[in-house]
């Protein structure tokens, strides 16, 4: 076990601490992924020899320390690999690390339904499930032949390695500055499509003013819905072109909220996450010619004037939306 996944337990609105956090874990080890915006990968292969420690001792070393220097609880999944690190997090409780040995990883993953496996969707497991591959037990046992003829020669070959706990990944190192959250949590598990979407206009308006006043522009926007029993769906989005304009970030924000086609989700709280950014110097913006674009453009410099010198709440959320 050399591979932990890490997740904080951090207050609503309070990811500000995730960067420091993952100082603490990059103090075992330099090879530290985050997972925004409460998580963490660590390889502790080199820790392992330094320390004279195994990787559950570790991990109950850096749980004292997050909760002493920070009041941070975690939840730690440990693993061979960061995929079955990644499905032991969700079997983790706090004060208690969930290993999985090394050669265990297939008993392990048996009984698990496919969905539960990262990397498989809806689609997929509706595939697999109506051939009676409804855990990775079957699936790990079924023909290779047979799953390239369901899914493809290259998602079968994958998935029928990752059902057999042979786990290609690896932790890769990367800055957390390069990116911005914005998580809008629920008061209680909504079930209203009007109220997610407010959630998501508020959040990329929130994004947009972030990204203008460090004068950046991002590629990517990333949405995160975190449903009533702890479980999440992630979708990214390559945007047209880099922007920091609230109205482009809102589009894509609801683009992906309507291809998930959640009927009556129990939501507990959205995150968009705007990733590979950039100086706004750099960007290059097609002109449209299209004089509601520019006037809401306009209104944006003046709404983020206005922040400058009132504050964030100078202007409120939803002041900029365009249908």
């Amino acid at each position: 076990m050399t591979i932990l996944c890490v997740r904080f337990q951090l207050p609503p609105m309070y990811e500000a601490a995730l960067p420091q956090l993952l100082g603490l874990l990059e103090e075992f080890t330099p090879v530290v992924e985050a997972l925004p915006p409460d998580g963490a990968l660590a390889d502790l292969r080199g820790a392992e020899r330094y320390f004279g420690r195994d990787a559950v001792e570790l991990a109950a070393v850096i749980r004292v320390r997050a909760l002493a220097l920070y009041g941070v609880d975690c939840l730690i999944g440990a693993g061979p690999g960061p995929m079955p690190a990644r499905m032991a997090l969700r079997d983790a409780r706090p004060g208690l690390t969930r290993a999985v040995p090394e050669g265990g990883v297939r008993e392990f993953l048996a009984g698990k339904p496919v969905a539960a496996l990262p990397g498989v969707g809806t689609a997929t497991a509706r595939t697999l499930c109506e051939y009676g591959l409804d855990t990775l037990g079957r699936v790990a046992a079924a023909p290779l032949s047979t799953l390239q003829r369901l899914l493809g020669a290259r998602t079968g070959r994958e998935l029928h390695e990752k059902a057999n706990g042979i786990d290609r990944g690896r932790v890769i190192p990367n800055g957390i500055s390069r990116s911005l959250a914005a998580e809008r949590p629920f008061g209680r598990d909504e079930l209203d499509p009007g109220r997610h979407r407010r959630a998501l206009l508020s959040a990329a308006e929130e994004l947009g003013a972030r990204l203008r006043a460090v004068e950046k522009v991002c590629r990517t926007l990333t949405l995160t819905v975190r449903y009533a029993d702890r479980s999440a769906t992630t979708r990214s989005r390559t945007l047209k072109e880099p922007t920091a304009h609230s109205a482009a970030l809102t589009r894509a924000a609801y683009g992906m909220y309507e291809a998930l086609g959640l009927q009556r989700a129990r939501v507990r709280s959205v995150v968009l996450r705007a990733e590979g950014l950039a100086p706004a110097e750099q960007a290059s913006h097609q002109l449209t010619f299209d004089p509601v674009d520019e006037k809401v453009r306009r209104i944006e410099e003046v709404a983020d004037r206005a922040r400058a010198k009132f504050g964030p709440r100078a202007v409120m959320p939803g002041s900029l939306a365009v249908a």
